[in-house]
Protein backbone atom coordinates (compact mmCIF):
# COMPACT_ATOMS: atom_id res chain seq x y z
CA UNK A 1 0.00 0.00 0.00
CA UNK A 2 0.91 3.29 -1.38
CA UNK A 3 1.67 6.24 1.97
CA UNK A 4 -0.87 9.16 0.86
CA UNK A 5 1.25 11.99 1.68
CA UNK A 6 -0.91 14.55 0.39
CA UNK A 7 -3.50 13.37 3.13
CA UNK A 8 -0.96 14.58 5.71
CA UNK A 9 -0.26 17.23 4.14
CA UNK A 10 -1.76 19.32 1.01
CA UNK A 11 0.82 21.50 0.64
CA UNK A 12 4.08 19.54 0.72
CA UNK A 13 5.64 20.31 -2.53
CA UNK A 14 8.19 17.90 -2.78
CA UNK A 15 9.59 14.74 -1.26
CA UNK A 16 11.95 11.69 -1.10
CA UNK A 17 10.33 8.06 -2.01
CA UNK A 18 11.80 4.78 -2.62
CA UNK A 19 10.68 2.87 -6.02
CA UNK A 20 8.68 -0.47 -5.23
CA UNK A 21 8.15 -1.68 -8.96
CA UNK A 22 7.80 -0.68 -12.54
CA UNK A 23 6.58 -1.26 -15.33
CA UNK A 24 7.32 -0.02 -19.30
CA UNK A 25 5.44 0.36 -22.53
CA UNK A 26 6.87 2.24 -25.91
CA UNK A 27 7.89 5.88 -24.33
CA UNK A 28 5.59 5.56 -21.22
CA UNK A 29 6.73 4.47 -17.90
CA UNK A 30 4.78 3.40 -14.99
CA UNK A 31 6.25 3.64 -11.76
CA UNK A 32 4.85 2.24 -8.06
CA UNK A 33 6.59 4.14 -5.07
CA UNK A 34 6.19 3.51 -1.27
CA UNK A 35 4.96 7.15 -0.69
CA UNK A 36 3.75 9.56 -2.32
CA UNK A 37 2.74 13.43 -2.62
CA UNK A 38 0.99 12.61 -6.20
CA UNK A 39 -2.90 13.10 -5.49
CA UNK A 40 -4.08 10.44 -7.98
CA UNK A 41 -7.29 11.36 -10.00
CA UNK A 42 -11.20 10.57 -8.38
CA UNK A 43 -14.02 12.46 -7.14
CA UNK A 44 -14.09 14.62 -9.78
CA UNK A 45 -10.48 15.97 -9.08
CA UNK A 46 -7.60 15.22 -11.67
CA UNK A 47 -4.60 13.91 -11.19
CA UNK A 48 -1.30 15.99 -9.84
CA UNK A 49 1.79 16.16 -12.24
CA UNK A 50 4.94 17.00 -11.57
CA UNK A 51 8.62 15.44 -11.91
CA UNK A 52 9.86 12.06 -10.30
CA UNK A 53 13.91 12.33 -10.44
CA UNK A 54 16.20 9.45 -9.59
CA UNK A 55 20.03 9.37 -10.63
CA UNK A 56 20.40 9.21 -14.19
CA UNK A 57 16.74 9.22 -14.76
CA UNK A 58 13.75 11.75 -15.13
CA UNK A 59 9.93 10.92 -15.45
CA UNK A 60 7.80 13.63 -16.22
CA UNK A 61 4.64 12.40 -14.53
CA UNK A 62 1.36 13.21 -16.56
CA UNK A 63 -1.11 10.73 -15.01
CA UNK A 64 -1.74 9.11 -11.42
CA UNK A 65 -4.49 6.33 -10.63
CA UNK A 66 -5.19 4.13 -7.88
CA UNK A 67 -6.59 3.69 -4.64
CA UNK A 68 -4.23 1.49 -2.67
CA UNK A 69 -1.29 1.31 -4.96
CA UNK A 70 -1.09 4.40 -6.46
CA UNK A 71 0.91 4.17 -9.77
CA UNK A 72 2.73 7.10 -11.73
CA UNK A 73 2.59 7.48 -15.50
CA UNK A 74 5.14 9.66 -17.87
CA UNK A 75 7.34 10.26 -19.99
CA UNK A 76 11.15 8.80 -19.24
CA UNK A 77 14.28 10.35 -20.00
CA UNK A 78 17.53 8.42 -18.87
CA UNK A 79 17.28 4.77 -17.83
CA UNK A 80 14.85 3.11 -16.68
CA UNK A 81 14.79 2.90 -12.91
CA UNK A 82 14.83 -0.09 -10.57
CA UNK A 83 13.02 -1.10 -7.38
CA UNK A 84 14.16 -0.46 -4.00
CA UNK A 85 15.91 2.98 -6.04
CA UNK A 86 15.62 6.07 -3.94
CA UNK A 87 13.58 9.00 -5.89
CA UNK A 88 12.89 12.97 -5.79
CA UNK A 89 8.92 13.59 -5.71
CA UNK A 90 8.44 17.40 -7.15
CA UNK A 91 5.20 18.66 -7.68
CA UNK A 92 3.56 21.41 -10.35
CA UNK A 93 2.57 23.06 -7.20
CA UNK A 94 0.52 25.57 -9.00
CA UNK A 95 -1.37 22.74 -10.64
CA UNK A 96 -2.12 20.93 -7.63
CA UNK A 97 -2.56 24.43 -5.57
CA UNK A 98 -5.22 25.61 -7.86
CA UNK A 99 -7.19 22.11 -7.97
CA UNK A 100 -7.38 22.44 -4.55
CA UNK A 101 -8.57 26.43 -4.31
CA UNK A 102 -11.32 24.66 -7.37
CA UNK A 103 -11.99 21.78 -5.38
CA UNK A 104 -12.41 23.61 -1.75
CA UNK A 105 -14.78 26.56 -4.00
CA UNK A 106 -16.62 23.90 -4.90
CA UNK A 107 -17.88 22.44 -1.69
CA UNK A 108 -18.80 26.13 -0.95
CA UNK A 109 -20.62 26.80 -4.07
CA UNK A 110 -23.06 23.63 -3.76
CA UNK A 111 -23.54 24.03 0.23
CA UNK A 112 -24.92 27.41 -1.23
CA UNK A 113 -26.85 26.18 -3.37
CA UNK A 114 -28.28 23.42 -1.41
CA UNK A 115 -28.70 25.77 1.33
CA UNK A 116 -30.52 28.91 -0.18
CA UNK A 117 -32.68 26.49 -2.96
CA UNK A 118 -32.15 23.10 -1.83
CA UNK A 119 -30.45 21.74 -4.77
CA UNK A 120 -28.15 18.78 -4.25
CA UNK A 121 -24.76 18.73 -5.92
CA UNK A 122 -24.89 15.27 -7.82
CA UNK A 123 -21.66 15.66 -9.83
CA UNK A 124 -18.24 17.64 -9.90
CA UNK A 125 -15.66 17.57 -12.11
CA UNK A 126 -12.57 20.02 -12.60
CA UNK A 127 -11.20 20.86 -15.95
CA UNK A 128 -7.98 22.77 -16.81
CA UNK A 129 -10.24 26.06 -17.53
CA UNK A 130 -13.32 25.56 -15.52
CA UNK A 131 -14.76 23.09 -13.41
CA UNK A 132 -18.68 21.53 -13.42
CA UNK A 133 -21.29 20.72 -10.93
CA UNK A 134 -24.54 19.53 -11.61
CA UNK A 135 -27.45 20.24 -8.95
CA UNK A 136 -30.81 18.77 -8.71
CA UNK A 137 -33.38 21.59 -9.28
CA UNK A 138 -36.48 20.90 -11.08
CA UNK A 139 -37.15 24.51 -11.07
CA UNK A 140 -36.41 27.54 -13.53
CA UNK A 141 -32.30 28.79 -12.66
CA UNK A 142 -32.08 32.59 -13.98
CA UNK A 143 -28.77 34.34 -13.59
CA UNK A 144 -30.36 36.64 -10.59
CA UNK A 145 -30.53 33.39 -8.67
CA UNK A 146 -26.85 32.10 -9.51
CA UNK A 147 -26.28 35.89 -8.59
CA UNK A 148 -27.63 35.23 -5.23
CA UNK A 149 -25.87 31.81 -5.06
CA UNK A 150 -22.36 33.84 -6.02
CA UNK A 151 -22.95 36.70 -3.45
CA UNK A 152 -23.14 34.38 -0.79
CA UNK A 153 -20.41 32.05 -1.63
CA UNK A 154 -17.73 34.73 -1.67
CA UNK A 155 -18.80 36.16 1.63
CA UNK A 156 -18.31 32.67 3.25
CA UNK A 157 -14.33 32.90 1.29
CA UNK A 158 -13.80 36.10 2.22
CA UNK A 159 -14.72 35.20 6.03
CA UNK A 160 -11.70 33.72 6.06
CA UNK A 161 -12.57 29.79 7.71
CA UNK A 162 -10.82 27.10 8.63
CA UNK A 163 -11.06 23.89 6.00
CA UNK A 164 -11.55 21.10 8.32
CA UNK A 165 -10.32 17.27 7.96
CA UNK A 166 -10.73 14.09 9.98
CA UNK A 167 -10.83 10.49 9.67
CA UNK A 168 -12.96 8.39 10.89
CA UNK A 169 -12.99 4.52 11.33
CA UNK A 170 -16.89 4.88 11.75
CA UNK A 171 -18.79 8.11 11.49
CA UNK A 172 -20.75 9.39 14.54
CA UNK A 173 -24.12 9.45 14.17
CA UNK A 174 -24.11 12.70 15.13
CA UNK A 175 -21.97 13.75 12.54
CA UNK A 176 -23.82 11.57 9.88
CA UNK A 177 -26.90 14.34 10.60
CA UNK A 178 -25.04 17.08 9.37
CA UNK A 179 -23.77 15.61 6.67
CA UNK A 180 -25.15 18.03 2.99
CA UNK A 181 -25.28 14.18 1.53
CA UNK A 182 -26.41 11.11 2.60
CA UNK A 183 -23.20 9.13 3.10
CA UNK A 184 -23.04 6.13 0.36
CA UNK A 185 -22.76 2.56 1.28
CA UNK A 186 -19.76 2.05 -1.11
CA UNK A 187 -17.51 4.30 1.15
CA UNK A 188 -15.71 1.96 3.06
CA UNK A 189 -13.12 3.29 6.39
CA UNK A 190 -11.26 5.43 6.60
CA UNK A 191 -13.56 8.25 5.79
CA UNK A 192 -12.90 11.45 5.44
CA UNK A 193 -14.73 14.27 6.22
CA UNK A 194 -14.10 17.89 5.36
CA UNK A 195 -16.23 20.52 7.13
CA UNK A 196 -16.21 24.27 6.94
CA UNK A 197 -17.93 25.75 10.34
CA UNK A 198 -21.98 26.39 10.36
CA UNK A 199 -21.22 26.08 5.84
CA UNK A 200 -20.84 22.54 4.74
CA UNK A 201 -19.76 19.27 6.32
CA UNK A 202 -19.59 16.51 3.47
CA UNK A 203 -17.28 13.00 2.91
CA UNK A 204 -14.25 14.01 0.60
CA UNK A 205 -11.67 12.17 -0.68
CA UNK A 206 -9.62 15.14 -2.42
CA UNK A 207 -6.96 17.97 -1.48
CA UNK A 208 -8.59 21.44 -0.11
CA UNK A 209 -6.71 24.63 1.22
CA UNK A 210 -6.48 25.45 4.98
CA UNK A 211 -8.91 28.65 4.81
CA UNK A 212 -11.60 29.63 2.53
CA UNK A 213 -9.80 32.77 1.94
CA UNK A 214 -7.34 30.84 -0.23
CA UNK A 215 -9.96 30.11 -2.73
CA UNK A 216 -10.07 34.12 -3.89
CA UNK A 217 -12.91 34.34 -5.76
CA UNK A 218 -16.03 32.31 -6.82
CA UNK A 219 -17.54 33.20 -10.24
CA UNK A 220 -20.29 31.24 -12.07
CA UNK A 221 -19.63 31.69 -15.99
CA UNK A 222 -22.40 29.10 -17.70
CA UNK A 223 -25.44 27.63 -16.72
CA UNK A 224 -27.90 25.49 -18.40
CA UNK A 225 -30.36 22.73 -17.76
CA UNK A 226 -29.23 19.38 -19.02
CA UNK A 227 -32.59 17.00 -18.76
CA UNK A 228 -35.99 18.13 -16.43
CA UNK A 229 -34.30 18.13 -12.99
CA UNK A 230 -30.55 18.93 -13.54
CA UNK A 231 -29.02 21.69 -14.47
CA UNK A 232 -25.04 21.95 -15.19
CA UNK A 233 -22.74 25.20 -13.42
CA UNK A 234 -19.54 26.28 -14.51
CA UNK A 235 -17.83 28.08 -12.92
CA UNK A 236 -14.19 29.07 -11.29
CA UNK A 237 -12.13 30.01 -8.65
CA UNK A 238 -8.91 31.53 -7.67
CA UNK A 239 -6.62 32.38 -10.82
CA UNK A 240 -8.24 30.82 -12.74
CA UNK A 241 -11.44 32.89 -12.24
CA UNK A 242 -8.70 35.78 -13.40
CA UNK A 243 -7.57 34.21 -16.54
CA UNK A 244 -11.35 33.30 -17.51
CA UNK A 245 -12.66 36.60 -16.59
CA UNK A 246 -9.67 38.08 -18.67
CA UNK A 247 -10.23 35.77 -21.73
CA UNK A 248 -13.86 36.66 -21.46
CA UNK A 249 -13.38 40.38 -21.88
CA UNK A 250 -10.07 40.12 -24.43
CA UNK A 251 -12.76 38.27 -26.42
CA UNK A 252 -15.53 40.80 -25.56
CA UNK A 253 -13.71 44.01 -26.96
CA UNK A 254 -12.20 42.54 -29.89
CA UNK A 255 -15.29 41.41 -30.36
CA UNK A 256 -17.19 44.88 -30.28
CA UNK A 257 -13.68 46.38 -32.15
CA UNK A 258 -15.00 44.33 -35.03
CA UNK A 259 -18.41 46.24 -34.83
CA UNK A 260 -19.31 49.13 -37.13
CA UNK A 261 -21.03 50.47 -34.24
CA UNK A 262 -18.38 50.12 -31.48
CA UNK A 263 -21.20 51.02 -28.82
CA UNK A 264 -22.12 48.36 -26.12
CA UNK A 265 -23.77 46.63 -25.13
CA UNK A 266 -22.18 43.84 -27.51
CA UNK A 267 -25.77 42.09 -27.81
CA UNK A 268 -27.63 45.02 -29.53
CA UNK A 269 -24.39 44.98 -32.11
CA UNK A 270 -24.97 41.56 -32.66
CA UNK A 271 -28.76 42.19 -33.42
CA UNK A 272 -28.09 44.44 -35.78
CA UNK A 273 -25.78 42.55 -37.54
CA UNK A 274 -28.52 39.47 -37.43
CA UNK A 275 -30.09 41.81 -39.22
CA UNK A 276 -28.05 43.08 -41.79
CA UNK A 277 -27.46 39.76 -42.64
CA UNK A 278 -30.78 38.94 -42.90
CA UNK A 279 -31.82 41.93 -45.28
CA UNK A 280 -28.47 40.70 -46.68
CA UNK A 281 -29.90 36.82 -47.54
CA UNK A 282 -33.17 38.35 -48.54
CA UNK A 283 -31.44 40.20 -51.50
CA UNK A 284 -29.27 37.76 -52.20
CA UNK A 285 -32.08 34.88 -52.39
CA UNK A 286 -34.00 37.63 -54.62
CA UNK A 287 -30.88 38.18 -57.20
CA UNK A 288 -30.59 34.43 -57.38
CA UNK A 289 -34.09 33.46 -58.63
CA UNK A 290 -33.88 36.56 -61.34
CA UNK A 291 -30.39 34.87 -62.18
CA UNK A 292 -32.02 31.51 -62.20
CA UNK A 293 -35.40 32.98 -63.80
CA UNK A 294 -32.68 34.22 -67.11
CA UNK A 295 -30.55 30.71 -67.28
CA UNK A 296 -33.87 28.73 -67.28
CA UNK A 297 -35.38 31.14 -70.01
CA UNK A 298 -31.90 30.42 -72.12
CA UNK A 299 -31.55 26.65 -71.37
CA UNK A 300 -35.43 26.12 -72.51
CA UNK A 301 -34.67 28.43 -75.92
CA UNK A 302 -31.75 25.31 -76.60
CA UNK A 303 -33.73 22.36 -75.30
CA UNK A 304 -34.47 19.17 -77.68
CA UNK A 305 -37.72 18.64 -78.08
CA UNK A 306 -38.42 14.31 -77.49
CA UNK A 307 -42.30 13.74 -77.97
CA UNK A 308 -43.48 16.78 -76.74
CA UNK A 309 -41.04 16.56 -73.68
CA UNK A 310 -38.18 19.29 -73.47
CA UNK A 311 -35.18 18.22 -72.14
CA UNK A 312 -32.44 20.39 -71.00
CA UNK A 313 -28.90 18.83 -70.62
CA UNK A 314 -26.06 21.01 -69.96
CA UNK A 315 -22.45 20.79 -68.44
CA UNK A 316 -22.46 22.30 -65.04
CA UNK A 317 -19.36 23.96 -63.24
CA UNK A 318 -20.82 24.62 -59.52
CA UNK A 319 -20.86 22.64 -56.78
CA UNK A 320 -23.94 19.75 -56.43
CA UNK A 321 -25.59 21.48 -53.82
CA UNK A 322 -26.10 24.65 -55.71
CA UNK A 323 -26.58 22.84 -59.22
CA UNK A 324 -29.46 20.92 -57.60
CA UNK A 325 -31.23 24.24 -56.34
CA UNK A 326 -31.53 25.24 -59.68
CA UNK A 327 -32.22 22.04 -61.69
CA UNK A 328 -35.42 21.64 -59.07
CA UNK A 329 -36.27 25.37 -59.66
CA UNK A 330 -36.07 24.67 -63.53
CA UNK A 331 -38.09 21.74 -63.36
CA UNK A 332 -40.95 22.49 -60.75
CA UNK A 333 -41.74 25.72 -62.75
CA UNK A 334 -42.01 24.34 -66.20
CA UNK A 335 -44.25 21.41 -66.66
CA UNK A 336 -43.24 18.95 -69.80
CA UNK A 337 -39.31 19.62 -68.35
CA UNK A 338 -36.60 16.88 -68.19
CA UNK A 339 -32.86 18.15 -66.97
CA UNK A 340 -30.11 16.56 -67.27
CA UNK A 341 -27.14 18.16 -65.71
CA UNK A 342 -23.31 16.62 -65.60
CA UNK A 343 -20.55 18.23 -63.18
CA UNK A 344 -17.66 17.83 -61.72
CA UNK A 345 -18.00 14.27 -60.77
CA UNK A 346 -21.52 14.20 -60.28
CA UNK A 347 -24.87 14.27 -62.44
CA UNK A 348 -28.36 15.43 -61.56
CA UNK A 349 -31.23 13.80 -63.23
CA UNK A 350 -34.86 15.54 -62.56
CA UNK A 351 -38.20 15.76 -64.26
CA UNK A 352 -41.34 17.77 -63.60
CA UNK A 353 -44.14 15.76 -61.87
CA UNK A 354 -46.23 15.64 -64.96
CA UNK A 355 -44.34 13.80 -67.38
CA UNK A 356 -45.47 10.05 -66.91
CA UNK A 357 -44.54 6.98 -67.49
CA UNK A 358 -40.39 8.07 -67.06
CA UNK A 359 -38.40 7.52 -63.57
CA UNK A 360 -35.19 9.30 -62.98
CA UNK A 361 -34.07 6.74 -60.37
CA UNK A 362 -34.08 4.12 -63.27
CA UNK A 363 -32.48 6.31 -65.68
CA UNK A 364 -29.53 7.10 -63.81
CA UNK A 365 -29.39 2.69 -62.90
CA UNK A 366 -29.18 2.24 -66.66
CA UNK A 367 -26.75 5.51 -66.97
CA UNK A 368 -24.69 4.11 -64.29
CA UNK A 369 -24.07 0.50 -65.79
CA UNK A 370 -22.51 2.41 -68.66
CA UNK A 371 -20.43 5.01 -67.38
CA UNK A 372 -19.30 3.69 -63.71
CA UNK A 373 -20.23 5.00 -60.41
CA UNK A 374 -22.69 5.05 -57.79
CA UNK A 375 -25.82 6.90 -57.01
CA UNK A 376 -29.66 6.60 -56.50
CA UNK A 377 -33.00 8.77 -55.78
CA UNK A 378 -36.65 8.54 -56.92
CA UNK A 379 -39.23 8.81 -59.48
CA UNK A 380 -38.59 12.83 -59.96
CA UNK A 381 -35.10 13.33 -58.69
CA UNK A 382 -31.59 11.14 -59.14
CA UNK A 383 -27.84 11.83 -58.39
CA UNK A 384 -25.02 9.92 -59.28
CA UNK A 385 -20.89 10.20 -59.04
CA UNK A 386 -17.87 8.23 -59.18
CA UNK A 387 -18.07 7.93 -62.52
CA UNK A 388 -15.19 6.08 -64.62
CA UNK A 389 -15.26 8.88 -67.80
CA UNK A 390 -15.57 12.87 -68.11
CA UNK A 391 -18.87 14.31 -67.67
CA UNK A 392 -19.18 14.87 -71.21
CA UNK A 393 -19.48 11.30 -71.70
CA UNK A 394 -21.79 10.86 -68.67
CA UNK A 395 -23.96 13.55 -70.36
CA UNK A 396 -24.06 12.07 -73.51
CA UNK A 397 -24.67 8.77 -72.15
CA UNK A 398 -28.09 10.38 -70.15
CA UNK A 399 -29.63 11.71 -73.28
CA UNK A 400 -28.83 8.88 -75.64
CA UNK A 401 -30.45 6.04 -72.74
CA UNK A 402 -33.52 9.01 -72.25
CA UNK A 403 -33.96 9.28 -75.85
CA UNK A 404 -34.57 5.20 -76.03
CA UNK A 405 -37.23 6.16 -72.96
CA UNK A 406 -39.09 8.71 -74.84
CA UNK A 407 -39.08 7.75 -78.53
Amino acid sequence: MTEKLFYKNAYLWEAGARVERVEKSDKKVRVLLNRTIFYPEGGGQPSDRGIIAGEGFRITVEKVEGKDEIWHEGKLEGRLPEPGEPVRLILDAEWRYENMRQHTGQHILSAVFKDLYGANTTGFQIFEKYNKIEIDYPGELTWEMVLEVEKAANGIVWSDLPVEVEVYEKLPDELRKKLRKELSDKVRPPIRIVSIPEVDVIPCGGTHVRSTREVGIIKVVNFYRKSRKLWRIEFVCGNRALKYLDELMADYWLSLDEMPNKNRPLVERVEELKAEIERLNEEKDGLRRELWRWKAKALLEDAEEINGIRVVSYIEDAPMKDAQAFVVYLVDKNPGTVALVAGENYAIFAKNREVKGLSMSDLLREVLSQVGGGGGGSEALARGGGFKVSREEVLETARRVLRGYLV
